[in-house]
């Protein structure tokens, strides 16, 4: 049976109530996520503090992946399910990959061509990103172009990879499903 039909068969009430929930947490996560980009204070950190921030956040994304792939396997609705991840999780790299930028532009003023707030900092990820790249703010100094650089292939990992491993577990959450309905 296919998720959309496991859907329609189940009451308007119940429906929408799964479509809210795959709404409200995602958003509510990002918005979460957000607001502790902007208030955290990191512009007083040591650079061992800074490292460390960094660490975390690649454990947190690499944590956050594998938590979600585990939540689609198992959810009833398990591409429903990954919209949800995929809308939680790009904004969970790409918020980790603005604080990086944001940390080495506090620690060394000369790393790109001109000073970095967390906005310019989060413009600059997106843009890297989205491989746009205006050229307006540019990776000056081997440290910074050196971090950019891993930034541009954790962006191919994260296109690819973590893409393809969300629906990859939608095939197996499915499967998973299916099995269990042949056995009932």
């Amino acid at each position: 049976m296919s998720e959309g039909d496991r859907l329609r068969e189940l009451d308007r009430h119940e429906r929408r109530r799964l479509l809210r929930i795959a709404l409200l947490r995602p958003f509510f996560t990002v918005v979460l996520l957000v607001a502790a980009y902007f208030t955290l204070p990191m512009d007083r950190l040591s650079n061992a503090g800074a490292v460390v921030i960094l660490v975390l956040e690649l454990l947190l994304v690499a944590v956050l992946c594998t938590w979600q792939v585990l939540q689609i396997v198992r959810s009833p609705t398990p591409a429903l399910r990954a919209a949800e991840a995929l809308a939680v999780t790009l904004p969970a790299y790409l918020l980790g990959s603005a604080t990086t930028i944001f940390l080495l532009a506090q620690m060394d003023s000369d790393a790109f061509n001109e000073s970095l707030g967390r906005v310019d900092a989060l413009y600059f990820t997106v843009t890297v990103f989205a491989t746009v790249g205006f050229g307006d703010i540019v990776a000056i100094d081997e440290t910074a172009r050196a971090i950019v650089s891993v930034m541009m292939v954790g962006n191919l990992v994260m296109l690819a990879v973590v893409v393809k491993l969300l629906v990859e577990a939608v095939k197996w959450g499915k499967a998973r499903r299916d099995a269990s309905d042949e056995d009932a």
